[in-house]
């Protein structure tokens, strides 16, 4: 059992058990904190392993680890208090030793009440450096010159004598130990405020992750649901591709479950070692020991390792990626499923819509652009445009906004047209010279020739049999998952998709409207909203 604490740790730091200090502490899964010893004898004498504080049940006993974050600021308290309970005797006393009130850092010595009286009224007496009364008196002496350390040397980060200030660090930046000290807690008050501020980020962080966990949960739970009335009419072959459907979904929630656990974790791990930290920090600011308060400062001055929580996040959307899978099982089965899985998955694919706006830096200079960067056609002049090594010599164009990672949608109407090129490349890819589309060069298209020959450029070309001529392509991209789907978006129907795709570079939206041929494809590719 852990030994007895004082009011102040009461809260923090008891174990409900046997309400004392922790000793080895372990946490539940349900978040609450106790002994090992205590829980272990606890779980022993019961037939069932439940939590002491809130009573949740356990199907099985946990494997519980200690907390050593946790540790480390419970010892960090029993020493502290341990300083605080120690007392400094009188070295002048005779027989009975009175506790002493200061100690004199001149004469070396420490003073009860009545012998510190010399000092207070001997004018010489009065001259030498008092402070609260300490056990380990020397460490304020120098031991070289055995002075008292009254300076601090900014160059060394070191408490100094007056003689060292006449010697090795005569030519050093040193300054009265009491305006260090004065100096140092104004910079701990800020880092105080600092690491506040960060266990704050982190407890907001926390429940950014616990609110991502949970309305990721109810989506699934909603395309669940939606999955499971797409299944209910049809005959019993295709319910094995239901059930997988589900697995695969119920697979990568417990996967985020599980993420989002882990980070919650490391962030409870994170505010704990920064209430440390704070704990320490503050106490300083309440120290009239400078020579303590150097010491301290120069012990924590160095910032908490903690990682940057800014960009890390929970994924609240369950997979789109599991809906092309569905319609792979069944695309030679049952056509009208498929229809109903690509309109779902237009739908789901629509809320990454992004702002794409055409690049004139990368436009070939026989493409003529709209005002806005919003329409792309080919012309019959070849104009008058900086040199630029982004620039494409074929009839070629990407848009401004690149993506290296997450999610996104635009889409582009092809009205009219007999002949484009649509999709995304990456930014290495070379640009002088005649191009050959496929994504070992680095470019996941579809194209229109011939005004109704549609071909997905993989590396072996596909040719696609769609059953309307497209007016609007959307163009989706999950950069992690290595997908790049194409819709047609008026009939709200899959055309392709490019799937298990590595991508390493940043992706661009890639545009060819190809010749005008004579006026025959004169209609521009434009980039509209998405509804």
């Amino acid at each position: 059992m852990a030994s007895s604490s004082g009011p102040a740790l009461n809260e923090e730091l008891q174990c409900s058990i046997c309400l004392e200090v922790f000793t080895d502490p372990v946490t539940t899964s349900c978040g609450h904190t106790f002994c090992s010893t205590c829980l272990s004898k606890c779980w022993t004498s019961s037939r069932n392993c439940f939590c002491p504080f809130c009573n949740e049940r356990f199907s099985r006993r946990p494997n519980l680890k200690i907390n050593t974050t946790l540790r480390e600021v419970v010892q960090y308290f029993k020493k502290k208090r341990k300083r605080e309970e120690s007392e400094v005797f009188c070295d002048i006393c005779d027989g009975r030793k009175e506790k002493a009130l200061m100690s004199c850092l001149t004469c070396q010595s420490s003073y009860c009440d009545d012998h510190l009286e010399p000092h207070l009224r001997v004018p010489r007496l009065m001259k030498h450096t008092l402070i609260n009364a300490v056990e380990n008196l020397e460490d304020y002496i120098c031991q070289k010159h055995e002075r008292p350390l009254e300076m601090f040397c900014r160059d060394d980060q070191t408490t100094v004598c007056l003689s060292c200030t006449e010697g090795e660090h005569r030519t050093h930046n040193t300054v009265p130990i009491e305006e260090e000290s004065r100096d140092k807690k104004i910079n701990l008050a800020k880092r105080h405020t600092d690491i506040y501020q960060m266990i704050q980020d982190r407890m907001e962080k926390i429940q950014e992750i616990q609110d991502s966990v949970e309305l990721r949960k109810k989506n699934m739970e909603k395309e669940k649901s939606s999955s499971v009335e797409l299944f209910t009419d049809l005959i019993c072959s295709f319910e094995r591709c239901q059930s997988e459907l589900l697995k695969m979904m119920e697979k990568q929630q417990k996967a985020a479950e599980k993420q989002g656990e882990d980070l919650i974790k490391e962030l409870e791990q994170e505010i704990t070692e920064l209430k440390k930290r704070n704990t320490e920090l503050e106490q300083i600011s309440h120290i009239d020991d400078h020579f303590q308060v150097i010491q301290m400062w120069l012990s924590l001055s160095i910032r908490p390792h903690t990682k940057n929580w800014t960009e890390i996040r929970i994924d609240s959307d369950a997979n789109v990626n599991l809906l092309y899978r569905a319609v792979t099982l069944l695309k030679k089965t049952q056509g009208t499923l498929i229809e109903k899985l690509s309109q779902t998955g237009l739908k789901c694919v629509q809320k990454y819509a992004v702002e794409v706006t055409l690049d004139p830096d990368t436009a070939n200079p026989y493409l003529i652009l709209s005002d806005d960067g919003k329409q792309v056609s080919h012309g019959n002049i070849n104009q008058n445009v900086p040199k630029n090594p982004k620039r494409f010599e074929s009839l070629c164009i990407l848009a401004k906004e690149g993506f290296s990672s997450g999610r996104f949608y635009y889409e582009v109407q092809v009205k009219g047209k007999t002949e484009w090129d649509l999709g995304v490349a990456r930014e290495s890819i070379n640009r002088k010279g005649s191009i050959t589309l496929s994504p070992d060069n680095g470019y996941w298209t579809v194209i229109l020739r011939n005004e109704n020959q549609y071909i997905a450029a993989d590396n072996l070309s596909v040719p696609l049999s769609l059953r309307a001529k497209p007016e609007k392509v959307g163009v989706f991209v999950d950069y992690e998952e290595g997908l790049v789907s194409f819709y047609d978006v008026d009939s709200r129907s899959h055309i392709y998709s490019f799937t298990s795709q590595t991508f390493t570079d940043k992706l661009y939206p890639f545009f060819g409207p190809c010749h005008n041929d004579k006026g025959k494809n004169s209609n521009p590719l434009i980039i509209t909203p998405v509804n």
